[in-house]
C-alpha cells in the first residue's frame, strides 16, 4: 500500500467519523418537538430518525455534487486538504455539541474544507459565487422562510381548530406530529448525508481515483447513509434539549407545524443542490411556532446565543481546517496526515470521555426535560 493510499483510507474513515458526528449532532432538528410533546417516545424517536436518515441519503446527490465541485476548485485541492478539512468541521461539531449548542454540522464541513484549500492554494482557489449562492445565502435565507411558514401554520391551525377540544386537539396532532417528524429525518438524510459524499468524492477525485466531475460511487452513499444513521441513534441528547425545552414550549400543533415546514425547505433546497443547514431550518421553524402562538413563551436570549454560534461557525472552522492543513503540510507526507489524524482521535475521545453525564442518557432525558433547563424570561421576552 502506497502512502497516498493510507492517507485515502485515512480521509474516508475520517469523512465517515464527520457523518457519524453529524448524525449525532442533527438528531434533535428532527425529533426534539415530538418527544417534548409526547407524540414519540425518546427511543422510537431516534430509532425511526435513522432509518429514515439512511433512506433519505439515497434519495439525491445533488447537494454532494455542489460540495465536490462547486465550492473549490478541485485541481487544486489534495488528500492532505481533504483531511485538515474533515479536522476543522470534526473539532468545531464536538464543540458545539458538548456544550449543547445547535451549530450547523454542514457550514463547519464547508468552513473547514475552504480553510484548507485556502491554506495550500489560496483564495483563487475558491469558488467565491458558488460559496456565496449555494451556502451562504441560503444560509441567511432559510431560517427566515421557514419560521414564517412556521408561525403562519400555527396561527392557522390555532385558528382553524379553537372550537374543538383541547383534549382531541392534542391527541390529534401528536399523531400528525409523527408523519411530519418522519419526513424532517427523510429531508435530513437527503441533504446532509450528502456533503460527506461529497467530500469523500473530492477525495477520490484528489486521488486520481475518479475523473473531475465524476458523481459520488454506490459505496460512498451506501456508508455515508450508514454512518448518519449510526450516529443519530447513538448520540444526539444535549441538542435535542435545547431544541426542544429551551427555544419554545412546544405543543403539539406547534410541533406539527414547525415540523412540516423544516421537510418542506430542507426537500426543496435538497432538490435545488443547496448546502442548507438542516439546524439553522429546524431552529427557525421552532421559533417561528411560538410566534405564531398566542401567549407562547419564546426565549430569544438562547436564540440569540445560537445565532452568535452559526455565525462563528464558518470562520472558526475555516481557520482550524487551515491550521490542521499548515500542521500537516510542516510535518510533510504521509507522516503529516498521520498526526493530525491522531490528534482528532485522542481530541474526539476526549470529548466523549468529558461528556458521559447520567443527565442525558436516553433512560432519563424526559426526566430532564420535567426541571426548568433555563431561567423564566424577562417579560419583554414572551410573545402575548
Amino acid at each position: 500500500m502506497t502512502g497516498n493510499d493510507v492517507i485515502l483510507v485515512l480521509v474516508v474513515v475520517t469523512a465517515l467519523g464527520f457523518d457519524f458526528t453529524n448524525g449525532f449532532h442533527d438528531t434533535g432538528n428532527a425529533m426534539a418537538t415530538s418527544i417534548v410533546t409526547g407524540a414519540l417516545p425518546p427511543r422510537v424517536a431516534v430509532g425511526v430518525s435513522a432509518v429514515l436518515n439512511l433512506v433519505g441519503a439515497f434519495l439525491s446527490t445533488a447537494v454532494a455534487a455542489t460540495i465536490a465541485g462547486g465550492l473549490v476548485q478541485s485541481r487544486d485541492v489534495t488528500l492532505t486538504v481533504v483531511m485538515a478539512g474533515l479536522t476543522g468541521s470534526i473539532l468545531w461539531n464536538l464543540t458545539t455539541w458538548y456544550v449543547g449548542i445547535p451549530s450547523s454540522s454542514s457550514h463547519a464541513l464547508i468552513g473547514g474544507v475552504v480553510g484548507a484549500t485556502m491554506a495550500a492554494a489560496g483564495a483563487s482557489a475558491v469558488k467565491w459565487q458558488g460559496l456565496v449562492a449555494k451556502v451562504i445565502v441560503p444560509a441567511a435565507l432559510s431560517p427566515v422562510i421557514a419560521g414564517s411558514v412556521a408561525a403562519l401554520g400555527t396561527y392557522l391551525v390555532y385558528r382553524l381548530t379553537r372550537d374543538v377540544a383541547e383534549g382531541s386537539r392534542t391527541r390529534g396532532f401528536r399523531s400528525g406530529q409523527v408523519g411530519s417528524a418522519c419526513m424532517v429525518s427523510l429531508a435530513h438524510g437527503t441533504n446532509d448525508a450528502q456533503k460527506t459524499m461529497g467530500v469523500i468524492t473530492l477525495a477520490l477525485i484528489a486521488n486520481g481515483t475518479l475523473s473531475a466531475g465524476a458523481k459520488a460511487p454506490t459505496w460512498v452513499i451506501s456508508a455515508c447513509a450508514t454512518a448518519i444513521a449510526l450516529g443519530t441513534y447513538i448520540g444526539g441528547w444535549r441538542v435535542i434539549r435545547a431544541l426542544g425545552k429551551g427555544l419554545v414550549e412546544i405543543e403539539p400543533p406547534q410541533g406539527m407545524s414547525s415540523e412540516s415546514a423544516s421537510a418542506a425547505v430542507i426537500l426543496c433546497s435538497a432538490d435545488f443542490g443547496y448546502s442548507l443547514s438542516t439546524t439553522h431550518v429546524a431552529t427557525g421553524s421552532i421559533l417561528g411556532s411560538g410566534v405564531g402562538k398566542k401567549g407562547a413563551v419564546v426565549r430569544w436570549n438562547i436564540a440569540h446565543r445560537m445565532v452568535a454560534a452559526w455565525l462563528l461557525t464558518l470562520p472558526a472552522a475555516t481557520l482550524v481546517g487551515a491550521l490542521a492543513y499548515w500542521a500537516a503540510h510542516g510535518i510533510g507526507g504521509t507522516a503529516g496526515v498521520v498526526v493530525v489524524f491522531a490528534v482528532l482521535v485522542l481530541a474526539s475521545t476526549a470529548f466523549f470521555v468529558a461528556s458521559r453525564r447520567p443527565a442525558v442518557t436516553p433512560e432519563n432525558v424526559n426526566a430532564a426535560w420535567t426541571g426548568s433547563l433555563v431561567p423564566e424570561p424577562p417579560a419583554d421576552e414572551v410573545i402575548r
